[in-house]
């Protein structure tokens, strides 16, 4: 049996609601708990005057058993929802493998790329994966499959979606560019009506990329250059430097991002996004893709996507500037240094040989900081871009706490770095 401190309570509450306010203001009667807002099963503007007559009629006791059952009714748990992608339709608790067909080749030689989808049991965000965006980059068509296929739907609270090559044109002539020569990571969000590059980059982002909450585009370094595994991130803002926080073993770099790139129009576009580096194009490396798996389902589990019992590591360090070291000789490359070494300013890199006189031309690092890409030992031109150095700016401010104009300062404009790691 209710109190009468309570059923007066009751009382109140319903007076509110039979005078038609359509809800009840929380009242505090001699230290009684509040009430939240009472449920619409006993509002007002649709209940009839019988049913208020008899409301109104009721004994206190009545009354406040009536609202307390009301009260304490379980709120329904939101419910996953089926994923309409491409034309097809995914229950809860399902993968499938759908084709994506832009329609941007000859008709009777097109091609579709295939899509992976994962929907989880129960609801959470979506998360989108690519890969191959530059045709040669193998390391992240890997990475996305492990991923993938690792996910139970069972287990997963919320979506994956997964396009392991999106450039399948230039992958299967082991190239980084599109067969009109141009860069499909320099046309996001792309239009219905431009290029080869910008229709297919349109429809990509039209038919995949707005279904995503969260978007980690994954690339290497671009031909006989490496990357050590990292994020680039503009981290001046702040839904995407919180989201840099949930991966792994990943070094930060900031970076604003250039138009036309993915993660920019992505951004642009209301979505989460980061750009992945990890290795080298035309290669599978072991090393670099378990660390992009590991980062990823790190990501998935600080998201609440996923339930597992990772092993976390230290965290790595984040960059607020990075620059390229370039050689002023031409000749052999011969590298002193590796990927993920910290270095100080005129310290030795490497040597540049002249393959004829034998001269040896020393390259320095221009400022301390880390190793986090770098050629690989080659024939240089003067002017090769050979390492790829990420430092701190002398104010020690946090990247998010100064403008992009004031970080973009510390990188000249010919060395600003772009995603896919294709040093200008």
């Amino acid at each position: 049996m209710m109190t009468m401190k309570h059923s007066s309570t009751a009382l109140l509450l319903l007076t509110c609601l039979v005078m038609g306010t359509g809800q009840a203001e929380p009242v505090v009667d001699d230290g009684a708990p509040r009430f939240p807002t009472l449920p619409m099963t006993l509002t007002t503007a649709e209940t009839s005057d019988t049913a208020k007559r008899s409301l109104a009629d009721a004994s206190p006791e009545v009354l406040a058993d009536e609202l307390v059952g009301q009260l304490l009714q379980p709120v329904p748990a939101p419910q996953a929802e089926p994923l309409s992608l491409l034309g097809a339709t995914l229950a809860p608790g399902g993968f499938m493998r759908i084709d994506w067909s832009p329609d941007v080749a000859i008709a009777g030689l097109n091609q579709p790329t295939p899509v992976l989808a994962v929907n989880g049991r129960e609801p959470g965000p979506t998360l989108c994966l690519t890969a191959a965006i530059h045709g040669d980059e193998l390391n992240g068509i890997e990475i996305v499959r492990r991923v993938v296929y690792d996910i139970d739907p069972e287990e997963l609270s919320g979506r994956v979606i997964g396009v392991p090559i999106v450039n399948i044109q230039g992958f299967e002539r082991g190239s980084r560019y599109l067969p009109d020569r141009r860069d499909l990571n320099r046309n996001f969000p792309g239009s219905p009506d431009g290029s080869l590059a910008a229709r297919l980059a349109y429809s990509l982002f039209e038919n995949i990329i707005r279904h995503c909450d969260m978007l980690v585009d994954i690339h290497t370094g671009s031909l006989n250059r490496t990357n050590l595994p990292q994020l680039r991130a503009d981290l001046n803002i702040p839904a995407v430097a919180a989201f840099t926080r949930g991966f792994d073993n990943m070094t930060v770099i900031h970076s604003t991002g250039g138009a036309g790139m993915l993660r920019t129009a992505a951004v642009d576009a209301g979505i989460v996004a980061v750009t992945m580096e990890a290795g080298e194009s035309l290669r599978i490396q072991q090393r670099s893709i378990a660390d992009g798996v590991h980062s990823i389902l790190a990501l998935m589990e600080n998201e609440g996507m996923i339930a597992r019992l990772m092993v976390m590591s230290k965290p790595r360090p984040v960059y607020a500037q990075s620059a390229w070291i370039r050689v002023s000789r031409g000749g052999i490359l011969f590298s002193k240094v590796e990927l993920g070494d910290e270095v100080l300013q005129g310290q030795l890199l490497g040597h540049v040989v002249d393959p004829i006189t034998n001269d040896q031309h020393p390259v320095t690092s221009t400022r301390d900081g880390r190793i986090i890409g770098m050629a690989v030992d080659q024939v240089v031109m003067a002017g090769f871009a050979a390492y790829h150095i990420g430092f701190q700016p002398e104010t020690n401010e946090r990247p998010s706490q100064q403008p992009s104009a004031v970080i973009e300062t510390f990188i000249a404009p010919d060395t600003v770095e772009q995603d896919g790691d294709y040093p200008l």
